[in-house]
């Protein structure tokens, strides 16, 4: 009776300390180091002199005054210009055919597509060098053998070479816009046309790729914005051509003598076109998207093609024949070669440049090596920033939160040419010096590829519903209890997936690498890279082949998580 009369006692548990706030601006203060200092030192660096580092804007004055500067930005404006060109009408052509008609062969078109795009165009390059060299090019060879000609009409070392290798692979841009643009659009007004004795080729021309004109323009600007930033095949086939582009000329401001502050400001330009045409860009995707009244959930009948399925088959296999099969067969031949010149003819076969590459060479081996650490650790570094910076933003719980979301998609519009600037003007100097350590590399791979990660566990996060979130809350669960227990294993398949779609293209990058790395923290691309510029093309085809077969790898693995079309898209924003 006492214990009744004193009534319900309370219990007040001590308050723990939350973490919360401070795990989120240690998010934000990473992005910050990560994103926006770089691009802030690009800048200052611009208006500051290479000889005595005043105030100064003769840098801007030299850069665009002078025509030995003013030429590689015309060539980077051709090239990606008939890049786009190529481009864009191949990919249509191949998204409307796999996506819109009964042709044959419909899944082997989109592997071989989605093969392309993970494959490096300057891998692309350096095999097309095999094949389409102007004296030792093996085609050049077998048509002077068989017309008896003083030589072949192919020579890959120039500007049409350039723009041959990079459109064959930025199609893959167009036929993944394309591709979802055609998901979202019925058949109906197809068949009425039809009904009405229109042809196939009449009905695709007048009504379905009229209704998706905003993806394919969005693929035109996006193959525009690659072909602009591309580093690799324009070293690989102009810098020996004595041609140069915008990319090629900020490589050569930083031999000797290095001038890394004339580059800043040679780079500007650069940047400020590719965030112009990527906002242009984003801007038809939000507000282009055509349909029709039946609306998404509307049937789609593919296009009866009749005698014209075989053909049209046939034709859909040229471009990866020139992207894929060619280029790997010439860089399979050149490794087991022991001289390329010879082709792989009995008594010049070999497999001393993969045994060179696995066992006999400590600078290969430690490439390879590092490679696959860098860019794990980069992958984990863009991953873990990637779901804490979504969370963040999504649950706005912090003020200026979609800031943070901005600053992590940042990247996507950066070369990685100019990015690499950046780190260079940032991280090169006190009061943090990274350049020579291999976190200089592993940084600079998790910022550029952050976009990727970012935007697969974002989607992902609007996705999952707030009531189990908000039920941990009200039991007492701290934000970073509820984000552990809760919200994370739900996102995991998408985690794990968005670091591997991170880890493929750290694995294979090379236009950031190549001015930031030094010889004790050399990656495979960078050794492909110098290896290339000496001559030795059997050992980089042997790089490049075991490059590619690590890269395949974990494509079949990150395939099954989103399938070919949607990491394209994941790639390409």
């Amino acid at each position: 009776m006492r214990e009744a009369a004193l009534g319900p006692v309370v219990v007040r548990r001590p308050r723990r300390f939350d973490l919360s706030a401070g795990v989120w601006l240690g998010a934000a203060a990473v992005l910050l180091f990560l994103v926006v200092v770089p691009l802030v030192w690009i800048l200052i660096a611009s208006v500051h002199a290479d000889a005595d580092n005043r105030l100064t804007l003769a840098n801007y004055v030299e850069a665009f005054s002078r025509a030995i500067y003013l030429t590689p930005i015309r060539n980077s404006l051709v090239l990606a210009s008939f890049v786009a060109l190529i481009a864009v009408p191949c990919g249509t052509l191949l998204a409307w055919a796999v996506g819109r008609t009964d042709m044959p062969g419909r899944p082997l078109v989109s592997a071989l597509i989605f093969a392309a795009f993970v494959t490096p165009p300057f891998l692309g390059a350096t095999a097309w060098i095999f094949l389409a060299a102007p004296n030792s090019g093996w085609l050049n060879r077998a048509w002077v053998a068989l017309t008896g000609a003083a030589h072949g009409p192919l020579n890959i070392y120039s500007l049409a070479g350039a723009i041959f290798v990079i459109a064959m692979y930025s199609y893959p841009y167009t036929f993944a816009f394309v591709s979802s643009g055609l998901e979202l659009v019925p058949s109906d007004l197809e068949r009425s046309a039809a009904m009405l004795g229109a042809g196939w080729p009449r009905v695709a021309w007048r009504i379905t790729l009229p209704l998706v004109r905003p993806a394919i323009i969005a693929g035109a600007l996006l193959s525009f914005l690659e072909a602009i930033a591309e580093f690799g095949t324009p070293a690989f086939l102009l810098i020996p051509a004595r041609q140069q582009v915008v990319t090629t000329q900020l490589y050569l401001f930083f031999q000797f003598p290095n001038r890394p502050n004339l580059a800043a400001a040679y780079a500007i330009p650069l940047l400020a076109v590719t965030v112009a045409l990527f906002a242009v860009q984003q801007r038809l995707l939000r507000r282009g998207r055509f349909t029709t009244v039946a609306g998404k959930g509307g049937v789609r009948v593919p296009v009866r093609l009749g005698r014209w399925r075989w053909p049209l088959f046939g034709f859909c296999l040229v471009p990866p024949l020139f992207s894929l099969a060619l280029p790997y067969g010439a860089l399979v031949a050149t490794s087991l070669s022991r001289a390329w010149g010879r082709g792989p003819v009995p008594g010049n076969l070999t497999l001393q440049w993969y045994r060179w590459a696995l066992v006999d060479n400590l600078a290969a081996r430690q490439a390879i090596g590092h490679s696959v650490l860098y860019a794990a650790a980069a992958a984990t570094i863009a991953t873990v920033l990637a779901v804490f910076t979504a969370y963040v933003a999504a649950r706005r719980l912090v003020p200026g939160a979609r800031l943070l979301a901005f600053a992590a998609m940042a990247p996507f519009v950066v070369p990685g040419i100019v990015l690499a600037i950046g780190f260079f003007a940032a991280y090169a100097r006190p009061p943090l010096v990274l350049y020579g350590t291999a976190w200089m590399l592993i940084v600079a791979f998790a910022t550029r590829f952050l976009p990727i990660a970012f935007s697969g566990v974002d989607a992902a996060l609007r996705g999952v519903d707030l009531e189990l979130e908000n039920a941990a809350r009200t039991l007492g669960a701290s934000r970073l209890v509820t984000l552990a227990r809760i919200t994370l294993p739900m996102l995991r398949r998408s985690i794990l997936a968005g670091w591997l779609v991170a880890f493929i293209p750290s694995l294979r990058e090379l236009s950031s690498a190549v001015f930031l790395f030094t010889p004790a923290t050399a990656v495979i691309t960078t050794l492909i890279f110098d290896l290339s510029d000496a001559g030795n093309f059997e050992p980089v085809s042997a790089l490049g082949v075991i490059m590619m077969g690590l890269t395949f790898a974990l494509v079949a693995v990150a395939y099954r998580f989103f399938g070919g079309t949607a990491l394209v898209q994941r790639r390409g924003g």
